[in-house]
């Protein structure tokens, strides 16, 4: 209705039919902060959390922490009520007095959803070239919460960011990278290999009909498991060829775990840019180079800020 299918920008409520908004409402939190006209600054979302807990993590504790290390800011840091699904039930078990990995096992029916994939850009960011030690570091902060392909995912988005983040302008080749840390018969290789072949053959054609094959064949998962959305954002990435609209308008249009699937897919496509200025000024001008946050003494911090800290850590042995 509003002209913007394929999706190429922000959400607008302008121009929506009434009898629409009545019977699709916009969440009611996210309506004043995240459409086309009222945008101003990046507002908080859980998601955006976890990057700036894991460069605390770095900060503190340098690229040799331990999960333990990471339970302990996460205690120190996290409000509990900004933790959902896995992230929650692990923080619930640490204040029982589990200890890790048995926080992710104990009572925890999220441990293969997404939530470690979505923690796990800054370990591939800081990794530059080294994808492995980028899936490697991965490893220890998923096992705080998931287990197996919960895992898996974060581990094949920390190298695939971290080829991305040592100048690769090959999407293709990224996403090959990301799929060498993990293992090859495993459910997420499978996931993410069948949206790349997904979007191989579609090459040309609608995403739509992508999407269509997607949710035939992992639409009974629930749409925040790691296997629909890892297939998603390697789809994306893939049939866009990496450039950055096209790469998160595709994987938000694809549904499920939408700000996740937008952000991930944006983390390698931004790098694969090459600079900050490559991006549109569409996307960027709105953020006002600020982020808001519920982690303490970081609320409103700019992006070229957190680039700068995050590029010293990358840097740091």
């Amino acid at each position: 209705a509003t002209g913007n299918w394929p999706l190429s920008t922000w959400f607008t409520a302008r121009g929506v039919p009434g009898h629409l908004l009545a019977r699709h409402p916009w969440n009611r939190r996210s309506a004043t902060t995240s459409l086309a006209e009222n945008i101003d600054g990046m507002p908080e979302d859980d998601d955006l959390n976890y990057p700036l807990l894991g460069l605390l993590l770095l900060q503190r504790h340098t690229k040799a922490f331990t999960t333990t290390h990471l339970a302990g800011l996460w205690l120190d840091e996290l409000p509990a009520g900004r933790a959902f699904t896995a992230e929650r039930v692990a923080y619930r078990n640490l204040l029982l007095g589990l200890t890790p990995p048995h926080t992710a096992l104990h009572r925890n029916p999220f441990r293969e959803w997404i939530g470690a994939l979505i923690r796990a850009d800054i370990h591939g960011w800081t990794h530059p070239g080294n994808p492995a030690a980028g899936a490697e570091q991965a490893h220890r902060d998923a096992t705080l919460t998931h287990t197996a392909n919960g895992v898996y995912g974060a581990m094949f988005i920390a190298a695939t960011i971290a080829e991305a983040a040592a100048g690769t302008t090959d999407v293709h080749q990224c996403l090959r990278t990301g799929l060498t840390v993990v293992p090859p018969k495993s459910r997420l290789s499978q996931a993410v290999r069948y949206g790349i072949n997904a979007a191989t053959k579609a090459s040309g054609a609608s995403f739509d009909t992508v999407v269509d094959d997607l949710h035939a064949a992992y639409g009974h998962h629930h749409w925040v498991h790691v296997l629909p959305n890892a297939a998603l954002i390697a789809a994306a990435l893939t049939h866009a060829d990496g450039d950055f609209t096209g790469s998160i308008c595709r994987a938000v249009s694809g549904g499920w775990d939408t700000d996740s699937n937008g952000a991930t897919a944006g983390s390698v496509a931004g790098l694969l840019a090459g600079s900050p200025g490559a991006l549109p000024t569409r996307w960027t001008d709105p953020l006002r180079n600020r982020l808001a946050t519920s982690v303490a003494g970081l609320d409103g911090i700019g992006f070229d800020t957190l680039a700068h800290l995050t590029h010293t850590e990358a840097l740091r042995r």
